[in-house]
């Protein structure tokens, strides 16, 4: 039977709550796989799984369990092994990532950033700070509202003010966020969103890093700031962007 994996850890890890389930339906019992020094926590996988919100919470409960006694490297939900000893493969072949890994995500949870304009704020804004599209708007007016044309122009320099200002801010963002993280992953890019960030949080210093973003909401009222977390620190399995993986020669 295949081996459902929810996450890695440490080989000393405290051991799990007694019966702790996992996905299926039935639940499938969690237990735990140890090799050099390291354990997956698996259940045996459920047939033809799919992302119901009963399984993900499952995935998600079996990692907060796990997490709040020490480091766990989460995976995604739905990492599905060959076997028990496939995983212990794994353990053995990749130890050294891993348990870098450990050490670098100990005591740390993973904050989701997003950010999208206002776009009635940042329209006022723009037309306050950029002189050409005051110049244009003011051309169009005495115009009696100007051409065709003119109409057009204004449309186009107001649209690449409004992507230079997401630009801007997406870079603001990060600035002001870094330095009360240890590491920044930055997603990929999604319609909608003109940032989207997750951050390695010392879970000692999360007020730190919330005030620091609710301060960021208070100076600037033009962006509209989503935060999600602490969740398990998936951005930061493998080195993030920000802090690349040592090269051994």
């Amino acid at each position: 039977m295949s081996t459902y994996v929810y996450g890695i850890t440490s080989g000393s890890h405290p051991s799990l709550p007694d019966g702790m389930e996992g996905v299926g339906e039935p639940a499938r019992q969690v237990r735990i796989i140890k090799e050099g020094g390291l354990a997956a926590v698996v259940s045996d996988a459920p047939e033809g799984l799919r992302p119901k919100r009963r399984d993900l919470l499952a995935h998600q409960n079996v990692l907060a369990e796990t997490g709040a006694a020490a480091a766990v490297l989460p995976m995604r939900f739905g990492s599905v092994s060959p076997d028990d000893a496939a995983v212990a493969g794994v353990l053995a072949e990749r130890a050294d990532h891993f348990k870098e890994r450990l050490g670098a995500l100990s005591g740390k949870v993973e904050y989701n950033v997003k950010a999208t304009h206002d776009e009635e704020a940042v329209l006022h804004r723009v037309m306050s700070e950029n002189p050409e599209v005051r110049a244009l708007t003011e051309a169009n007016r005495q115009a009696g509202g100007g051409s065709y044309d003119d109409k057009l122009r204004l449309g186009e320099v107001v649209v690449a003010a409004v992507q230079h200002r997401e630009a801007e801010d997406a870079a603001e963002l990060q600035r002001v966020l870094e330095p009360v993280a240890a590491a920044v992953s930055v997603g990929p890019e999604s319609t909608g969103w003109l940032a989207n960030l997750s951050f390695l949080v010392e879970r000692a210093s999360a007020e730190d890093f919330i005030a620091a973003v609710e301060e960021l909401r208070k100076g600037q009222p033009h962006l509209e700031v989503r935060l999600h977390g602490p969740l398990p620190p998936y951005s930061f399995v493998e080195p993030g962007p920000s802090e690349p993986a040592e090269t051994h020669h």
